[in-house]
């Protein structure tokens, strides 16, 4: 499991954080591989040797831009946001795009089961709440930590989702150098396998009205399997699939 290293300056959230996720702290500073740092800033992700860090960050950079000047476009049309439609996030992250979702008015679920993962994304989703531009949205989004495909039909079984989302991980060539540096930092920490037939099977099996898949481009289908339409961008596009379910 990937040791926390606990400056001097941690703040009690990051201590509550590491005990809820169930951590393990180091008494050194890590010499190789990935470790999560906890400082006055919150909790980071970072790697031995090398000075990029790694955050769930909601009140500045590209979350602030894309709240304060727009973008997120073509994620609103996927879900059909007009319909004010509740979204669940199936691969949270870094919560980036459940973000988005909420700043669009939407209730959110994000689901992630790896546990720095969710220290991560619940530090952001934290001081997001702390701050006045961003709290009402952060206050949107709700938190499951564990497995999508166990959550999901257990979840579901008390309501299902109008939409549920999905953005597995995969390879993109075109990055720029800090989004490559996120990828591989996430890639060495989590991995890239995923059991994709199972994750888009639970999904269409608890979405009420659709199932919004995001992937490059020119990337492949979901475990090979054709959307019933997509929405396309330059660089990303969303398929759509229908439930299992009526």
């Amino acid at each position: 499991m990937i040791p926390v290293y606990l400056t001097e300056s941690a703040t009690e959230s990051a201590h509550s954080l590491i005990s809820r996720f169930g951590l393990t702290v180091c008494g050194s500073l890590p010499q190789q591989g990935e470790y999560l740092l906890a400082d006055s800033d919150g909790l980071s992700l970072c790697r031995a040797g090398e000075k990029g860090r790694v955050r769930a960050d909601f009140t500045g950079g590209t979350a602030q831009y894309r709240r304060t000047k727009g973008g997120g476009e073509l994620i609103a049309k996927a879900v059909n946001h007009t319909a004010a439609p509740t979204v669940w996030d199936g691969t949270g992250g870094l919560g980036r795009d459940a973000f988005v979702l909420a700043s669009l008015g939407l209730q959110v679920r994000a689901f992630e089961q790896n546990p720095a993962v969710a220290a991560l994304l619940s530090d952001g989703l934290q001081r997001a709440l702390e701050c006045p531009e961003t709290a009402a949205i952060a206050n949107r989004i709700t938190l499951h930590f564990g497995d999508t495909c166990a959550l999901l039909p257990q979840l579901a079984a008390a309501g299902r989702p109008d939409v549920v989302y999905l953005d597995p991980m995969y390879p993109e060539s075109r990055k720029t150098a800090a989004v490559k540096k996120e990828m591989a930092y996430f890639h060495s920490l989590v991995g890239t396998a995923q059991n994709e037939g199972e994750l888009l099977a639970a999904a269409r099996a608890a979405a009420k009205k659709r199932v919004v898949v995001k992937r490059p481009r020119l990337g492949e289908f979901l475990n090979h399997e054709p959307p019933a339409y997509q929405y396309t961008g330059k660089s990303t596009r969303f398929d759509v699939y229908l439930p299992l379910l009526p």
